[in-house]
């Protein structure tokens, strides 16, 4: 079921603009609202007209509006979760700022050392890279039925360009991610630079993010999670207020339909928990309930979801690392848990008749999500055998936790290897690769660097031609 979706850009809002947006549901009779899996705001009923009205300074897509899509990031993990040391919670918002229009693809804009936000559910998924402002892409297309690495790694700045030409690119269908670099780099003028290492991406356990904790600058962030995805308005009011009065900046939805808000300080905490008692919210719900996706709105998965839950916790099942999905359809896009529960659609033949609900079983590759590959365990069972089936699963995943390598390398990423030179200036670190020329210069691709003239600058701080050293790279 479609419903009206509020855009929040990586899922980052500020506490004044989130009480506006709470005042005018309030205004029009709202009780409570969600949040969606691609860190956006999602009115759980039917919006009136004149509430959609209230929204001018908003991007609301309503549900027969399809094509807009919310940016989703881990800005939410950074300060508090591991991170690409040079990715900042400033750097992803000077990265969203650059995004001007909301895109029609789905784009991802993650830290590969975090594991809260999901890598690999765009179309367009920027990771982050080790050379500071560059990031890998990883490309999968509405109609493609597998992820492609782009070839070279993409400038900050150059992300909502690259995002915007690969869009007007779907009306003539590109087969191949070479006929996208290609067609992007006659479009734009962008400040690639070459792969010299694959993407890597470290196994992690799925991090427990709910409650108040401490950071090492004697400040707090507060994790809010709900049984049933339905926030208070009144609460949600009360606690926009207290982060204005604790000067705090920003909220940060999680795609795991929760949020978390950072930069508490220490003296404010007993404020904090005060607004919690005084709204009955509980912050330490069982790790069981934490980790599952499920669709907004959906009674019966909810329903589904407690009745798993409450199997797990009678019989002493620990889940701590795992995530769990439920879905009632087939998906097309990427699933982001390590587990996931399929119904399975009723046969329209059968559409007179009262029949039992199925299920399928299906699990990440070593339990790990960015291994974008899923296994399907079991098929066609009755619900009463799936909390039996996924202790089953849970127990195989300790048994194998640790023989997993430490590392997980996309296979994307690994052509063969191949040696070959190109110049680095020694002042930003911008490189010259003969292969490519460089465009912004007018430079054709396949130009020496010695046949460059002796007038020849960095295109991107201006250093001269003598400021560029020789590096041996290897072809990606």
């Amino acid at each position: 079921m479609e419903l009206t979706r509020l855009i929040v850009k990586g899922g980052v809002i500020s506490p004044g603009e989130l009480r506006d947006i709470v005042n005018m549901g309030l205004e029009q009779g709202l009780k409570d609202f969600s949040f969606g899996s691609r860190q956006d705001i999602i009115f759980p009923e039917v919006v009136s007209p004149e509430l959609l009205k209230s929204f001018k300074d908003f991007e609301v897509v309503s549900p027969e509006d399809s094509k807009k899509q919310n940016i989703i990031s881990s800005y939410v993990s950074s300060n508090i979760m591991p991170s690409t040391s040079w990715l900042t919670g400033d750097k992803y918002l000077y990265v969203l700022e650059q995004f001007r229009e909301t895109p029609i693809l789905k784009v991802n804009i993650t830290d590969p050392k975090q594991h809260l936000v999901p890598v690999f559910t765009g179309n367009l998924n920027f990771i982050a890279s080790e050379h500071e402002d560059y990031w890998y892409l990883y490309v999968r297309l509405p109609e493609w039925n597998q992820t492609l690495a782009y070839p070279v790694l993409i400038y900050s700045w150059d992300m909502a360009r690259v995002t915007s030409a690969i869009e007007k690119l779907l009306v003539e269908e590109p087969e191949t991610i070479e006929t996208i670099f290609e067609l992007v780099n006659d479009a734009e003028e962008t400040n690639n630079i070459t792969i010299d290492n694959p993407l890597e991406i470290p196994f992690q356990p799925f991090p427990y993010y709910e409650g108040m904790h401490r950071t090492g600058n004697d400040k707090y962030w507060l994790g809010l999670y709900w049984r049933n995805n339905l926030y208070s308005l009144d609460f949600l009011k009360a606690m926009c207020d207290l982060c204005l009065t604790c000067e705090i900046g920003k909220i940060s939805i999680t795609p795991w339909k929760s949020f978390i808000v950072k930069d508490i300080p220490k003296n404010s905490k007993l404020q904090w928990e005060k607004l919690l008692g005084k709204f009955g919210i509980n912050v330490r719900h069982s790790m069981l309930e934490l980790n599952w996706h499920l669709p907004v709105a959906d009674e019966e998965a909810l329903k589904l979801k407690k009745y798993l839950v409450t199997n797990f916790d009678q019989n002493d099942i620990s889940t701590y690392g795992l995530t769990f999905g439920i879905t009632n359809y087939i998906k097309t896009t990427n699933y982001f848990t390590s587990i996931v529960v399929e119904k399975n659609p009723r046969p329209s033949e059968l559409s007179e008749y009262k029949i039992r609900d199925t299920y399928n079983l299906l699990y990440a590759k070593n339990f790990d999500t960015n291994e974008q590959e899923y296994i399907v365990h079991v098929q066609d069972v009755d619900m009463v055998e799936l909390p039996g089936l996924l202790m089953e699963l849970s127990r195989m995943y300790f048994d194998q936790l640790g023989n997993e390598k430490e590392e997980t390398v996309l296979p994307e990423s690994k052509p063969e290897i191949e040696e070959y030179d190109v110049y680095q200036c020694s002042e930003c670190f911008t490189i010259y690769d003969p292969e490519y020329g460089d465009p912004n210069q007018e430079i054709e691709a396949k130009t020496p660097f010695e046949n460059l003239e002796n007038d020849f600058v960095c295109s991107l701080c201006e250093a001269p031609k003598s400021a560029f050293q020789k590096k041996v790279f290897t072809r990606v």
